[in-house]
């Protein structure tokens, strides 16, 4: 694993129903995240926060993928952020922000990958699938939408993010958690062929083989991993702190053994943590909750 960690704080809720998510990089960082992994051995560099505009600054938005244009905008630089930081080798942590930002720092680490003729796996941990397009999402939201757009499916501005489409093969692909599927967007998920594990496969295989599956799919020939985190993923027992919690999730100490897990493999190079929301939090607990499961990711033990 590398020694260095760079934290980089993203501010976005343009791809969110309800307001807050854009402060989940400071509640992350009140509850102490730079101090957890320097504590396990890291050096800890915080670039602050990337320019993402306000949705308080834009005029109201409507449609079939609210602020689009605008998420666009900032998607494509956060793909340069993101390839910058794999250039320096260091372990990039994208902290949201809705979970449409991941359109742009997976193609700026899918890019870094792509450059070297490398191939790139993605583990999607979420209570959604995030496949919807703008024909098939009942909202609008943008952040329903990521893994369609990183995949090549939706609306060609979203997909071509750093100048190609298929950020990664669909048989590297991986979703862990899922509940919470739109009727329409079933179809999609089906038609892609993308490995769903949802909670129901989790109940019937357990915690450690559908991580030590999941693993085997993300690294199929590729060279790492990216993991997407959606905090949605977790319980709301766990997570309260959420924009979209479902029930039903993935409890705290299944929870720590994927991230366990993961570490373990020795193949996660970046990570995005998203969908935090401190204005349904409870005294901040699910940011304290998640700071101890990436203590876990980057090598913490028992023992």
């Amino acid at each position: 694993m590398h020694e260095t960690i760079e934290l980089h704080g993203i501010p976005m809720d343009l791809g969110a129903n309800l307001r807050g998510v854009d402060m989940g990089p400071t509640a992350l960082r009140i509850a102490g995240l730079e101090r957890a992994l320097e504590a396990i051995g890291y050096t800890v560099i915080d670039r602050d926060e990337v320019s993402i505009p306000s949705r308080a600054q834009l005029p109201r938005a409507g449609g079939s993928a609210k602020y689009l244009d605008e998420i666009v905008v900032a998607c494509e630089r956060l793909c340069v952020v993101a390839q910058d930081a794999m250039e320096r080798k260091v372990i990039p942590i994208f902290m949201g922000g809705d979970h449409s930002l991941a359109v742009g720092t997976i193609s700026g680490v899918s890019s870094y990958f792509r450059e070297r003729k490398e191939k790139l796996g993605v583990i999607w941990f979420d209570a959604h699938a995030d496949m919807n397009t703008p024909d098939s999402s009942p909202s609008g939201n943008v952040h329903g939408m990521p893994l369609a757009a990183l995949l090549g499916i939706g609306p060609s501005t979203l997909c071509e993010i750093g100048g190609f489409r298929e950020k990664f093969a669909v048989e590297n692909t991986v979703v862990v958690g899922a509940r919470d599927v739109d009727e329409n967007e079933r179809k999609l998920v089906a038609k892609s062929g993308v490995k769903v594990f949802s909670m129901k496969e989790i109940d019937q295989l357990g915690m450690a083989e559908v991580t030590r599956r999941s693993l085997e799919i993300a690294g199929k020939g590729t060279s790492r991993i990216h993991l997407s985190f959606d905090i949605d993923g977790l319980d709301p027992s766990v997570a309260p702190g959420v924009g979209t919690p479902v029930r039903g999730g993935i409890n705290f100490r299944e929870a720590h053994l994927f991230m366990e897990l993961l570490a373990d493999s020795g193949k996660i190079c970046s990570l995005d943590v998203v969908e935090l929301n401190p204005v349904r939090d409870d005294k901040n607990c699910t940011a304290e909750a998640v700071i101890h499961l990436l203590q876990s990711l980057f090598g913490r033990s028992i023992l």
